[in-house]
């Protein structure tokens, strides 16, 4: 008996001595992480404010830049887009008439979290066409407060007062004291300028292909000073996947591939790069200007040394090249390529070889109407697809539009679930009130955890072969007409 009882403890003690090595490999590998994470690129790169949206509220996106006013000090200036199509308007004699409140709250992190700022600005908006209510055009808003050095939370809410909902979108931004000798460089500020006109700020992360050139600009901060500034800046393109999602009864992406991954940091090229050397300057804005790019994702690199000192300042602005009218869809070349979730291989391949815009048109109106055959019928099917593929480029674009990722896939095919599930990098879709029924679940995967080291919602379908009856099921709901009696 003590002989086993021995036995039993020296298997307990192997065992209690494997997990602690087990755990101290762990915790080291976990503060090699961070410690690497720390001096990461990614940590200063700023992306633009994320794109929220929800369906019946008001779309808004934000913009704040932090600097030094040469007349009246540290001064922060705030831009609010608010899209014209997402608001309610109410019929007043022969025109439309939308309300919003714009409500700004500046908050100091860095003395109490005081509220040093509160205004609420309002505006109406008053059009006689009616196609402002499905328009991409937005109401601008701007702010600016002036303030002392120090870091600031930026809250803009948009309220549509006629139908009282409102939207919230948050953004933080650093003027810093810069002691005499030193500097500091302020946030990038990025803006796009399309065909003839003026410069516009380019409020997230995402970039319409149809903006033909883009500007940074920047401020560096310092008192007067003698010694140079170098400043060294660069263009790069980072490799990452713009493609279509895989066929949700194909094999699951393996983990080393680019679909897997998103972005691969690691592996860039660089498109352009410039040098420049600041002398007997103060606080100075600086600018670079660049043609628009291909389809992608890109990062606008600064990094600065003054002479004499041995470390560099980087600083960053992240950004992706999306579709021309991007969230929209709206030229016939954006309407042929979400097809490819209802019509075969060949059929898909000989449609995108069409190049004349006319001839591309008739195909696709002849792929609808021949298949659904009432023209009355067709005109809701089409407006229901391409509505869920503009919703979906809202919700869950990252790296590439909304659409082509694995939940837009199941978005655009199946509609909103009945129920979800969201659990630490897993999540679950419902479409059936039988949680157990397989042929209605879609369970997606987070292959990268979502933090500022990689700053996307990036989910992946778990494929299964036996979704390829449920995928020829959908189909024949949409190119029937029934999808608008059963929505799934």
């Amino acid at each position: 008996m003590f002989k086993k009882l021995n036995l039993l403890i020296r298997n307990h003690t192997i065992m209690f001595n494997s997990l602690r090595t087990l755990l101290l490999f762990l915790t080291f590998a976990v503060v090699l992480f961070l410690g690497s994470c720390k001096s990461s690129k990614i940590d200063t790169t700023q992306q633009g404010s994320d794109y929220k949206y929800k369906v019946g509220h008001p779309e808004l996106r934000i913009n704040t830049f932090g600097f030094v006013d040469q007349e009246q000090g540290p001064t922060l200036e705030i831009t609010a887009d608010i899209v014209e199509g997402s608001l309610v308007y109410s019929q007043q004699n022969d025109s439309l008439t939308a309300n919003i409140a714009v409500d700004i709250q500046i908050v100091d992190q860095e003395n109490g979290e005081n509220i040093i700022e509160s205004q609420r600005i309002t505006k109406s908006v008053t059009s006689s066409n009616e196609n402002i209510t499905s328009s991409r055009e937005t109401i601008t808003i701007n702010y600016s407060q002036q303030v002392s050095p120090s870091k600031y939370d930026i809250s803009v809410t948009v309220t549509d007062l006629n139908s009282k909902r409102k939207l919230t979108q948050t953004s933080e931004t650093f003027i810093p004291e810069t002691e005499e000798g030193e500097f500091t460089i302020s946030n990038i500020q990025m803006y796009g300028k399309e065909d003839n006109s003026g410069w516009a700020p380019i409020t997230g992360y995402d970039v319409q292909s149809s903006v033909d050139s883009l500007r940074f600009v920047f401020q560096v901060i310092s008192p007067q000073t003698e010694r140079r500034l170098t400043i060294d800046s660069r263009l790069v393109e980072f490799k990452s996947d713009t493609g279509l999602p895989r066929s949700m009864t194909r094999n699951n992406y393996s983990s080393s591939s680019i679909e897997y991954k998103g972005i691969d940091y690691d592996r860039q090229t660089e498109i352009q790069s410039t040098r420049r050397v600041l002398s007997d300057y103060s606080s100075v804005f600086v600018e670079y200007k660049f043609a628009n790019q291909n389809r992608g994702n890109y990062r606008f690199e600064v990094n600065t040394k003054k002479e004499g000192d041995e470390e560099e300042q980087f600083n960053g602005r992240a950004f992706g090249i999306k579709s021309p009218n991007f969230p929209a869809v709206e030229n016939i070349h954006e309407l042929a390529r979400p097809l490819a979730y209802l019509m075969d291989s060949n059929q898909y391949e000989d449609l995108l070889k069409i190049s004349d815009k006319d001839s591309l048109k008739q195909a696709i109106d002849r792929f609808w109407l021949k298949n659904i055959g009432n023209k009355q019928k067709t005109r809701s099917v089409i407006e229901l697809y391409y509505t869920r593929v503009e919703q979906a480029n809202k919700m869950f674009s990252n790296f590439k539009e909304g659409w082509k990722t694995d939940r837009g896939l199941i978005y655009v095919m199946f509609g909103n679930p009945f129920y979800t599930r969201d659990r630490l990098r897993s999540l679950t879709w419902y479409y059936s009130y039988n949680l157990e029924d397989p042929n209605y679940r879609f369970r997606f995967e987070q292959p990268q955890l979502n933090n500022k080291f990689f700053p996307f919602d990036h989910y992946l379908l778990q494929r299964h072969s036996y979704y390829h009856s449920r995928r020829y099921i959908q189909r024949d709901l949409w190119l029937s007409g029934r999808i608008l009696q059963r929505r799934i």
